[in-house]
């Protein structure tokens, strides 16, 4: 759902007009530089630092399964039965509290943010929960009103170095909260990131526990794919993002899920021209997935990447994303996170064993025509090749993937308001089809979803 990797190296072509006067992206090398200033001297201290803000979204998303029903729900009498359809509608809400960091060479801060849910579906049949939508009773019951303290941690900061302790939000490419829903994940546990550097940043973390996206307690971690169950108590990640030209970013990050795996990750961003004449964006991303300790998600050998291509002039944004799975299990990565940084993890990620696949994307940047904030967009994946029949272990359901396919397609409009009291709002809408052979997991289904997010400032 995000970025990308692996030892790899972005070729760009580029076109010129003399009647143009383009601004070309430089590709000027960028000297490892010292930060020139330091965040901590400038800290206000707590009281003059400190900020109240939050957001509220609406969520809403309705499913229809075109072929076999896809969901289950319980009737009063306790028996389950199945469903073409699934809707989910909740109101979300975050209150954050952010201290200032104390004045001094040590800055010390604290953080925390109140987390709410409304359920405005409450229907059994429509929820068919128990899900990761709407937070329900074991029976399916939806529980209409919940809170959590989904961050709560403390800091301290020398330099331009933050150690945070406690609830928080992370986004690395492996352990990365996720926010497609009414509230997001976090993760408990300790990260340090550093940033002494003007185009190099260092990160370290390690975390016992995840606090999901509709889930009111905390949780060990698992797998998002696994089939047995099985769950860890550790997660720690390192990592560093590079910039070494003004048009190339770059990431090389390692992570440790304890008695699961361990994985690597290379990602490279590059951008070439302009794009008032015609510019190529180059995106890789690639997982290196090796099973360790006592192998609790069984034999695991993996490499995945995607690379994509893009083309912009002026509003409009072609693009090109191919991905492929070299192992036989399911790329995988923990549930709830954003840990999947591939260009083709859409409503399907397209990680099956052996998966390839292609997406091409439309985006129409109505800014250029003079209303900024408001996009359109259209896209359409394909995957093909899907073969888990060499898989011997049991961690994966995926023997009796043998020659399956899918593909994918959505069109969707968003608009940010640029000004005003209501300033940042964004809403979006998005229509997806997704259609499957017989035996790949995804299904049939069709999803309709309606997000808009409202932030608001206290102090």
């Amino acid at each position: 759902m995000r970025l990308f990797n692996s030892s790899a190296l972005a070729l760009a072509i580029g076109v010129a007009t003399s009647t143009a006067h383009a601004d070309p992206q430089s590709q000027a090398y960028l000297p490892l530089t010292v930060a020139a200033q330091s965040a901590q001297a400038q800290a206000k201290g707590f009281v003059d630092g400190q900020s109240l803000s939050g957001t509220t979204r609406n969520w809403y998303a309705r499913e229809r399964a075109t072929r076999a029903p896809l969901w289950r729900y319980y009737k009063s009498d306790g028996t389950r039965h199945p469903t073409h359809t699934r809707e989910n509608w909740v109101q979300g809400t975050i209150l954050n509290y952010t201290s200032g960091f104390t004045q001094g060479t040590v800055g010390f801060a604290v953080e925390a943010a109140g987390y709410n849910a409304i359920a405005l579906q409450q229907d059994r049949e429509a929820i068919a929960g128990p899900n990761n939508r709407t937070l329900t009773h074991s029976d399916g019951d939806a529980i209409g009103q919940w809170s959590k303290l989904g961050l709560g941690n403390v800091k301290a900061r020398i330099s331009n170095t933050t150690l945070t302790l406690g609830r928080q939000a992370v986004d690395t490419p492996m352990i990365a909260f996720i926010g497609n829903r009414a509230l997001p994940s976090s993760f408990q546990g300790a990260f340090l990131h550093s940033a002494e550097f003007d185009n190099l940043t260092f990160d370290l973390g390690t975390f016992d526990r995840v606090s999901p996206r509709t889930e009111q307690s905390l949780s060990k971690f698992r797998s998002e794919y696994g089939a047995a169950g099985v769950e860890t108590d550790r997660a720690s990640t390192v990592g560093i993002n590079y910039q070494p030209l003004k048009s190339l970013t770059t990431s090389l990050y390692a992570t440790k899920v304890e008695d699961f795996w361990n994985q690597y990750y290379f990602g490279a961003n590059h951008l070439f021209g302009d794009s008032a004449v015609l510019s190529l964006s180059t995106g890789l991303n690639y997982y290196k997935t090796v099973d360790a300790g006592s192998r609790k998600m069984g034999d695991i050998d993996n490499d995945t990447y995607s690379l994509s291509l893009g083309l912009t002039h002026q509003a409009h944004t072609l693009t090109a994303a191919w991905q492929q799975v070299n192992g036989n299990e399911y790329f995988d990565y923990l549930h709830e996170t954003n840990g999947i940084y591939l260009a083709n993890s859409l409503l399907s990620d397209f990680n099956g064993p052996n998966e390839k696949s292609l997406q091409l994307s439309y985006v129409l940047n109505m800014a250029y025509y003079g209303v900024p904030g408001l996009k359109f967009n259209l896209y359409n994946a394909r995957g093909w090749g899907i073969d888990g029949t060499h898989y011997r272990g049991s961690a994966y359901d995926v023997q009796g993937l043998d020659g399956e396919t899918h593909y994918e397609w959505g069109i969707g409009t968003s608009y940010a308001v640029q000004s005003g009291p209501l300033k940042d709002t964004s809403i979006r809408a998005t229509y997806t089809t997704h259609r499957a052979s017989k035996a790949q997991g995804d299904g049939s289904l069709n999803e309709f979803r309606l997000v808009t997010t409202i932030p608001f400032n206290i102090l």
